[in-house]
């Protein structure tokens, strides 16, 4: 099994990766590349899903405009392999274009927006968060969803979509049939039926991974940092640290993406609570904000979060602060129209951070990484960013593969990667760095003979210099400096780190 290690600094420190010569000395071997290019894939798409050919868009598309016809796509064929690996359809499933489905389909209808993705009948509801958070930053938006396409005059029936995979821009081609049964669509569609940017990504995606089945069940961020080439960390609400809405908060005015979910009922899939909320089911966290409150017994600012439901309907939460709740007359008609308060049955909704944190399970955040910001924006002084250095390796067997830490003797055999933290966070009383660790785990969700999600734990072991360390590399260093974080974010005093 083959894996990406991913390390982020917020800009403002600074982070040392180790040079390879230093990681010889350590007895740490690895591939380590501090800087992406930026572009998008290697020659036209430089995505290769099942063969070596690779499909530029502008040059198929090019093509059939000179010669007519509509682009039928051979990598990803309209038949039940794109639909499912497992199993066989219970229904027969028509593929129709967007033309022969509405009689003026158009990529987007006033622009795209949240209330654009209402889920179909695949299990991909984390999928469908993912996207509707990604409306919410247009920039980010229009890169996975490039504006060089549509309907009218260019349309050839071949679109395109960018996704970041493992350190590249990739960009994936399609053509724009789609799953239909008695002419209405199976899966994603928008709220505005002659409107198809989000079915055509939500297919894109299928194809990236191998089919519509392999979207079936999955964690927010995984799409998230596939659509920004972000950085991820996760809370645990029954865990939750104190200042966890600061932390929404300032994640919320960098642009970050949130996401949170409700521990699923194993008895009843997707079960719905009398609040209204959702167990086992994604939500899209849309802001984070301190609200102007004023009643005839207090006076003062009330953290409130706004969620949204990807299904899209009346299924919201029906509790304090939801749509027209009695709490919402103590807001004054400009702090409501500041926030852009609206009550419809739309699947988006108010709550406090108090409810939230006794309601919820658990919270995803996805940090913007230079992969995800345009080369503007990487220029630009006064915005905080991150620091990104990326390692790729592997566990091989008899070579790398050292077990857990009930193997002491091989356990140092795993990959190793040096980290040096020196200059501690601006705002952090305690004067210690952030450092955000992911492991992705690469075409898990492809592999058609269901490759299960890795389990594994990242050790950061503080390093006291090169000789020193080699001499307690035994399993007494590891038993006593060792120290475990079953999440991707740390605080920790400047120093060495492996």
């Amino acid at each position: 099994m083959a894996g990406n290690g991913y390390l982020a600094v917020r800009q403002e420190e600074e982070c040392r990766c180790a040079s390879a010569a230093e990681l010889m000395a350590y007895g740490v071997t690895s591939t380590f590349r501090p800087k992406y290019r930026k572009e998008l894939g290697e020659r036209g798409s430089g995505f290769r899903p099942r063969s070596e050919n690779v499909q530029d868009f502008h040059k198929i598309r090019e093509g059939l405009l000179g010669r007519g016809g509509l682009f039928e796509d051979p990598e990803f064929p309209a038949t039940d392999s794109s639909l499912f690996f497992s199993q066989t359809p219970s229904r027969r499933f028509e593929w129709k274009r967007p033309m022969e489905i509405v009689e003026d389909p158009r990529l987007f209808v006033e622009g795209a927006s949240r209330f654009d993705i209402q889920q179909g009948e695949l299990g991909d509801c984390w999928l469908l968060a993912a996207m509707a958070n990604l409306t919410l930053i247009d920039n980010l938006f229009q890169q996975v969803v490039p504006h060089d396409q549509n309907f009218q005059g260019d349309y050839a029936g071949i679109f395109h979509f960018r996704f970041w995979q493992f350190g590249r821009w990739v960009d994936v081609v399609i053509d724009d049939r789609l799953p239909t049964y008695n002419g209405q669509l199976i899966f994603l569609r928008s709220s505005q039926p002659n409107e198809f940017w989000s079915a055509l990504l939500e297919k894109a995606y299928a194809k990236l991974h191998g089919s519509y089945e392999a979207l079936k069940g999955g964690s927010t961020v995984e799409a998230l940092e596939d659509f920004t080439g972000g950085v991820s960390e996760m809370y645990l609400l029954n865990e939750a640290p104190p200042n966890l809405f600061q932390v929404m908060l300032k994640a919320f005015e960098r642009n970050s993406l949130m996401a949170c979910s409700i521990e699923a009922d194993p008895n009843i899939t997707e079960a719905q609570t009398t609040e209204g909320l959702v167990k086992g089911h994604a939500y899209s966290i849309t802001k984070v904000q301190y609200v102007d409150i004023q009643t005839p017994n207090r006076s003062g600012k009330i953290p409130l979060l706004r969620l949204r439901n990807p299904w899209g309907n009346e299924a919201e939460w029906n509790g304090p602060w939801s749509d027209k709740s009695a709490e919402w007359r103590f807001i004054s008609e400009s702090e409501k129209e500041e926030i852009g308060l609206v009550f419809e049955f739309d699947g988006e909704f108010w709550m406090s951070f108090t409810d939230f944190v006794k309601r919820f399970s658990r919270v995803e955040i996805c940090n913007l990484s230079p992969d995800s910001l345009t080369e503007a924006e990487l220029r630009a002084e006064d915005k905080k960013k991150w620091e990104m250095g990326v390692f790729e390796g592997e566990w091989v067997r008899g070579v790398t593969a050292g077990g857990c830490r009930n193997f002491l003797e091989t356990f140092w055999h795993n990959p190793q990667y040096i980290v040096e933290l020196t200059d501690p966070d601006e705002d952090d009383e305690d004067n210690k760095c952030t450092i955000l660790i992911a492991l992705m785990q690469k075409h898990r969700r492809s592999q058609k003979d269901g490759c299960r999600m890795s389990d594994y734990r990242i050790c950061c072991v503080p390093l006291r210099g090169a000789r020193e360390n080699a001499e307690t590399a035994g399993h007494e260093f590891l038993q006593v400096q060792r120290f475990l974080c079953p999440i991707s974010v740390l605080h920790q005093p400047p120093r060495n780190y492996e």
